[in-house]
C-alpha cells in the first residue's frame, strides 16, 4: 500500500509566527481535491533574501516574490512538490491590504499548492479560476479576504494574491 500524502513544513524565518498545522491542513485539502493521495509536499517559509535567491536561480528574476512552487514529480501515485513562501513579503503585503500577515501567508501557500494541483494563471480566464479557488480555500480556514469581505467575489483578487510577481512564480522541474 502506498504511503499517504505527507506535508512537511520548514519554518526558516523568525519574523512571523507560523501555524504549521493550518498550512499543512489546507495544502493537503487542495491536493486531495486534485486527486493526489500519496506523496510528499514540502512547504518552506522563508525571508525575502532566500526567496529572491531562488527566484533569480530558477526564473532569472532578481527580486523577492511571494511564492514559488516546484513540481518535482506530478504522478498522482508518487507526487512530490515544493512550495516556498516569503513571510517578509506576507507581512509587507498584509499591511497594504489590511489583514493579518498569517492570512496573507496562508494565501501564498494556497496559491502555490493550487499551481501544483494544475491551476494556472497566465490568461484572464485562468486568473479568475485560480482566484475563485483561493477564495474558496481561504473560506475553509474561516478567512475572508479583504476584497471578498467587501462584496468582491474573489475574481479580482489579483492584488491580494500577492501582486503580479505571483503570475510568473510557478516553475515545474522534472527530475530535479
Amino acid at each position: 500500500m502506498p504511503n499517504p500524502l505527507q506535508i512537511d513544513i520548514a519554518n526558516e524565518q523568525s519574523m512571523l509566527p507560523v501555524d504549521e498545522a493550518r498550512l499543512a491542513e489546507i495544502a493537503k485539502r487542495i491536493l486531495h481535491d486534485a486527486g493526489v493521495r500519496c506523496g510528499v509536499l514540502s512547504i518552506a517559509v522563508v525571508d525575502d533574501t532566500a526567496i529572491q535567491r531562488l527566484n533569480k536561480e530558477f526564473l532569472q528574476h532578481d527580486y523577492p516574490t511571494d511564492v514559488l512552487s516546484f513540481a518535482l514529480e506530478e504522478d498522482l501515485d508518487a507526487f512530490e512538490g515544493e512550495v516556498l513562501v516569503s513571510a517578509e513579503t506576507a507581512r509587507h503585503n498584509a499591511a497594504q491590504f489590511g489583514w493579518p500577515p498569517e492570512n496573507e501567508l496562508a494565501l501564498y501557500v494556497i496559491h502555490g499548492t493550487l499551481h501544483l494541483a494544475g491551476y494556472r494563471d497566465k490568461t484572464p480566464a485562468d486568473q479568475t479560476t485560480i482566484r475563485e479557488a483561493e477564495t474558496r480555500y481561504l473560506r475553509t480556514l474561516g478567512i475572508e479576504s479583504p476584497l471578498s469581505a467587501n462584496g468582491n467575489d474573489g475574481s479580482e483578487q489579483v492584488c491580494v494574491a500577492a501582486t503580479a510577481n505571483v503570475l510568473d512564480s510557478q516553475v515545474a522541474i522534472k527530475g530535479a
